[in-house]
């Protein structure tokens, strides 16, 4: 009985520490997830969604830090560097480790030591949008009115080494078509000028570029996808209009700091998961043109080396380079 007696007294006398234990009771005060990109831009409402999701699933402020810069690079970094006990996350564009490592020779951080994955979050296909003067209607016309104009014609994107980038070099290589890239400093401003005919065309992510789509500012001829999209459904993929295997997007994933406990991943990944089903944000962030993915953290490795093997051999070939 005195030996039962003890063990029981221990035993309660345990629980408040367990209780107050920051790891075990993760999240015990504010969370910070960064997003490596300006506000406004085409992954600011999914953050701010996911962030609204966790902050009332899990009982802590997750408040979003727009860190713009360096095509990700910046605010992944600061994220990376930062300590690994589960207050600091990022939601990261996954072009940040299949594109990034190519063209700078520096990202600020190793992408394959210095974090951590937790889940893929979502997808977003980019779509070729043109100005209303480009008298093409279909994406095959597009392509005879760009042969007949070498290098006349300027393309926007949010820089170089952006999806946009990427797109309009996977666009021209299997074409054989030539245009001047003109790089911007944010995705907004690119857009501005699209729909201003002082560039001619982007191949813009589909939540940013949409509604001025649908609003007859620009004029989607393709969606870069295996699917239509929703959002725009009018709008055939390039498969449908004749142009399989030109595919290009981003996709979203969230990350800690290398080290951060198992603990507290493996309950980010179950959380975000149950939300990734959850209907309403489904249709919340469906409704935006994003595809959900969800998964395991290891799925998120090995996405990363597939879409490397693919975007390395472009900017290889494209001669892509930042410094």
């Amino acid at each position: 009985m005195k030996i039962y007696a003890l063990s029981l007294a221990a035993a309660l006398f345990a629980c408040p520490a367990i209780a107050a234990d920051p790891v075990i009771n993760y999240p015990v005060r504010p969370v910070r997830m960064i997003n490596p990109f300006p506000p406004g831009g085409s992954s600011d409402p999914s953050c701010r969604l996911l962030a609204d999701a966790l902050t009332k699933s899990l009982g802590q402020q997750f408040v979003v830090d727009n860190r713009g810069g360096g095509n990700g690079n910046i605010g992944t970094a600061l994220a990376a560097k930062s300590t690994a006990d589960g207050y600091v996350l990022v939601f990261a564009s996954g072009t940040t480790f299949t594109i990034n490592p190519f063209i700078y020779s520096n990202m600020g951080f190793d992408p394959k030591k210095d974090i951590d994955p937790i889940i893929k979050f979502g997808s977003v296909p980019n779509v070729l949008v043109v100005h209303n003067s480009v008298p093409a209607r279909t994406l095959a016309e597009f392509t005879q009115y760009v042969k007949s104009r070498p290098d006349e014609l300027n393309y926007a994107s949010a820089g170089n080494g952006s999806s946009m980038h990427l797109a309009a070099e996977l666009y021209q290589k299997m074409t054989g078509t030539r245009m001047r890239h003109i790089p911007y400093v944010s995705p907004g401003l690119a857009t501005q000028d699209t729909i201003a005919n002082r560039t001619q065309l982007i191949f813009h992510l589909l939540p940013a570029v949409a509604q001025q789509a649908l609003a007859g500012n620009v004029r989607a001829l393709a969606v870069l996808a295996p699917s239509r999209s929703a959002v725009l459904p009018d709008v055939p993929t390039t498969k449908e209009a004749g142009m399989p295997g030109l595919e290009a997007g981003t996709w979203y994933t969230v990350m800690a700091p290398a080290g951060t406990p198992a603990h507290i991943v493996n309950r980010l990944n179950k959380q975000i998961n149950a939300i990734l089903t959850e209907p309403v944000f489904l249709k919340r962030v469906t409704d935006m043109g994003l595809t959900t993915m969800g998964g395991s953290p290891a799925d998120v490795t090995a996405y990363i080396a597939s879409e490397s093997r693919k975007w390395s051999e472009l900017v290889r070939s494209a001669g892509v380079k930042i410094d």
